[in-house]
């Protein structure tokens, strides 16, 4: 499993990214260029049950969803673009967390104008 300080670390060194708390003081937002792929509850990651919220192409998210219980619509989210990943559950191996924190951060690159998709080059 990764812990709260590896998976900042791991998004942090990625290309544009900053982090934010717009919604209150527990949840912590990783975008790039301003646009969120990674909302997480910091009191989750403080009581034992760390969760991260990741966009994701509609016909993985499904996929995903049948084959990991611990994969499930995203919570607060729009369903159809986002998932929940619980951490803890055991039936996700980090290789997989890290490529979905890929897979959510260059679907939301390749969402931005070209213009600012350059400038992360």
């Amino acid at each position: 499993m990764i812990n709260i300080e590896q998976l900042y670390e791991y998004c942090l060194k990625k290309p544009g990214v900053t982090e934010a708390s717009p919604f209150d003081n527990d949840t912590l937002v990783l975008k790039v260029l301003g646009k969120m792929f990674l909302l997480t509850s910091l009191k989750g990651w403080e009581e034992g049950h760390p969760a991260i919220n990741l966009k994701c192409d509609p016909i993985e998210a499904e996929n995903l969803r049948a084959r990991y219980n611990s994969i499930t619509p995203g919570y607060h989210m729009s369903k159809k673009h986002w998932n929940t990943v619980q951490l803890n559950q055991g039936d996700t191996e980090l290789s997989l967390i890290l490529k979905l924190i890929d897979d959510s951060y260059h679907l939301v690159v390749q969402g931005l104008p070209k213009k600012l998709r350059d400038t992360l080059k």
